[in-house]
């Protein structure tokens, strides 16, 4: 099972979170009609429209993003809870527009809230806005894997390294009716059925399927499924506890499969790298503010003026106060220094004169070997004596 050395911040239990693609046309459209629908139902309580500003694309020389928020309440153990959520609508491309959508609530997310897909999208087959991103499968569907190995490994090694969507895999031990066609995300509860990607594999495709999945430390049983760890993996996955023996597709209700996925989506998972900027993103740039949301953010304004106000009101005081201890301690020194009595001038040492010392150089050059005369000092008064000393005839 891959794992990873870098410490990611875990899922918050108040967190819902789905990444998809819309191979269709006019996704902006699709989901200003739906918001506006919904709320003229009084399912939502407001939404907000970007509004059609070219100015981010013509600084940057790119389409910029399409960003639509929507609240909602949803019944909690208290009383009602509001959910915010946000869309992020990337520019469209050759192979549709991604989106990535979170939602968060006041408290922990319940699973059996309505998905906040369907608050942007509408819940219908033909429309075309549930495709994973990682393998273009589609998220509310039965998705049969491809007869050649070759493409079934490199689907499943892309699945298994899916950071966003919850994948499942599903062996037939054999061929299924009409019954055993029913796609397990719409047995699963609404909270995971927009989330959760199946692919189901043939009964001689059991061999192929496990030789992909052992970089991943998991293995399909015969007849069985199995949920993939995704990367990074939880901290707490242990392949044995979302693998499941036998799933009975015969129409009959997949038990021991539902409660294996629905134990794994509320796992603490770290949360993909582009999820933690949407996350703060959610956060910190909402703009669909309640009339009492609006008045506590300018109190909060207010304050935070008021404290950067007092701080450097006390910093201009402080300033003052070293100014004038300063100047007081220049007078005091100007006084003292005054009132000293005037002493003698130090002694100066005359310089030595470089007229002298280059005479002196050229005089070496000159006389090269003249032995330098022996100075005589100036007060010597002793007189040589000439006399002879030898004694005289007759002395």
């Amino acid at each position: 099972m891959p794992t990873s050395t870098t410490a990611r911040p875990t899922h918050p239990p108040t967190l819902w979170a789905a990444r998809g693609r819309h191979v269709g046309s006019a996704a902006e459209d699709t989901v200003r009609k739906r918001l506006q629908r919904l709320k003229d139902d009084h399912v939502l309580d407001d939404f907000l429209d970007p509004p059609d500003d070219p100015a981010p694309a013509a600084a940057t020389g790119a389409a910029a993003d399409r960003i639509f928020e929507a609240r909602w309440k949803v019944p909690g153990e208290a009383g009602d809870v509001t959910v915010r959520a946000r869309l992020v609508l990337e520019p469209a491309s050759a192979g549709g527009q991604e989106w990535t959508l979170l939602a968060e609530a006041e408290e922990a997310w319940d699973l059996g809230w309505p998905s906040p897909a369907t608050m942007f999208w509408p819940d219908d087959p033909d429309v075309t806005w549930d495709r994973d991103v990682a393998t273009g499968l589609r998220l509310r569907g039965l998705n049969t894997l491809p007869d050649d190995d070759k493409a079934v490994r490199r689907l499943l090694k892309d699945a298994g390294r899916s950071p966003w969507n919850i994948h499942v895999v599903v062996h037939e031990a054999m061929t299924p009716d009409h019954r055993g066609r029913v796609p397990l995300p719409r047995r699963l509860p609404p909270g995971l059925r927009h989330r959760v990607v199946e692919h189901r594999a043939a009964p001689q495709q059991l061999r192929t399927v496990n030789w992909a999945l052992e970089d991943f430390g998991v293995q399909v049983p015969r007849g069985g499924a199995v949920v993939l760890p995704g990367t990074p993996a939880p901290a707490d996955y242990a392949a044995g506890d979302f693998s499941v023996r036998t799933v009975f597709l015969d129409g009959s209700e997949p038990t021991a499969l539902i409660a294996a996925v629905t134990s794994f989506a509320v796992l603490p998972r770290p949360l993909p790298d582009d999820a933690v900027a949407a996350l703060g993103s959610l956060r910190e740039d909402w703009r669909l503010l309640t009339l009492e949301e609006e008045l506590e953010r300018e109190r909060r304004l207010v304050a935070m003026y008021a404290e950067a106000l007092e701080a450097m009101t006390q910093s201009r005081d402080l300033y003052r106060e070293a100014a004038e201890r300063a100047a007081e301690a220049l007078a005091v020194y100007r006084e003292s220094a005054g009132a000293a009595p005037a002493g003698p001038p130090p002694p100066r040492t005359p310089a030595p004169s470089p007229l002298r010392s280059l005479t002196r150089t050229l005089d070496r050059f000159r006389n090269p070997a003249r032995p330098p005369r022996p100075d005589t000092p100036a007060n010597d008064t002793t007189v040589e004596d000439t006399t002879d000393p030898s004694p005289r005839p007759g002395d």
